[in-house]
């Protein structure tokens, strides 16, 4: 019986501790399990990327009208839009710096980019007669390499400046027509291609978009500065300027928007712990 009693009291001696033990709170037998801040796109690496555009271009074209045998000239002067569609890619590299981002890019971009001008040389004929020119502009294709630098509002939104190198080629065409000896007369001359060097700056919001992708909005003005080209003979013989040919001077400016997307090569994110 002694035993019995015994083994009767350690079962219920057991049994309420479990029940104390069920009323416990949980926290006092489970640990919470660590919080982990939410994963960020690291912007430091390098990418590749494309691009879609407008520009709305603009030469300031002189025309100076020459006599070899006096030395005699006079200057005409127009303006054109050279506007169009333009395509393209890019590459870079950025470096991150805790919320700012600095870096490097260069893109190469296809150009519809076209234009047209009439420059009139008034009193360049003999008497009251003008001289006329006619100019196609076409900027073929241009590209940049720029530095970037930025501040990233958001862990995946940076806003920033750019600015650099800016190179490309303008092709130009054309007509000229006036008084000769024998009454009207043109000439065409052939098509001049001008590769330039110029400058660019510019500013723009870059976005993460999911995974290694960023997308981007982004304007750039772009200076090619002024290219020369002629004296071109023509067949305009007029009485005063029986030698008389034809000089050009184009000033190319442009204002780029476009769109493109970014792949960068390495880890979209790094884990804060």
């Amino acid at each position: 019986m002694k035993r019995i009693l015994i083994g009767m009291t350690t079962v219920a001696s057991l049994l309420a501790t479990s029940a104390f033990a069920a009323d416990l709170p949980m926290r006092s037998y489970y640990t919470k399990a660590p919080v982990f801040a939410e994963p960020l796109f690291n912007w430091t690496g390098f990418y590749i990327g494309g691009n879609l555009g407008y520009s709305l271009g603009s030469s300031s074209n002189t025309e100076t009208i020459s006599n070899s045998l006096t030395g005699a000239s006079v200057a005409g002067a127009a303006r054109d839009n050279v506007n169009g569609f333009i395509g393209g890619g890019q590459f870079g590299y950025n470096w991150q710096m805790s919320r700012w981002v600095a870096g490097l890019e260069g893109d190469i971009q296809g150009s519809r980019e076209r234009g047209f001008a009439t420059l009139v040389c008034t009193g360049c004929g003999d008497g009251p007669s003008n001289i006329t020119s006619t100019l196609t502009q076409h900027l073929a294709w241009f590209g940049t390499v720029r530095g970037r630098a930025g501040f990233l509002v958001t862990p995946a939104v940076l806003l920033y400046g750019t600015g650099g190198l800016a190179y490309g080629e303008l092709d130009t065409a054309g007509s000229i027509s006036g008084p000769t000896l024998q009454g009207a007369g043109s000439a065409v001359f052939p098509n001049l291609n001008s590769t330039r060097v110029g400058w660019t700056a510019g500013a723009g919001i870059e976005g993460a978009i999911g995974g290694n992708w960023t997308a981007k909005l982004e304007y750039l003005y772009m200076d090619l500065g002024t290219a020369s080209f002629g004296p071109l003979a023509t067949n305009i013989l007029v009485p005063i300027r029986t030698n008389a040919g034809a000089s050009y001077s184009s000033h190319f400016t442009d204002n780029i928007l476009r769109v493109g997307v970014n792949y960068k090569f390495d880890s979209p994110v790094v884990a804060r712990y």
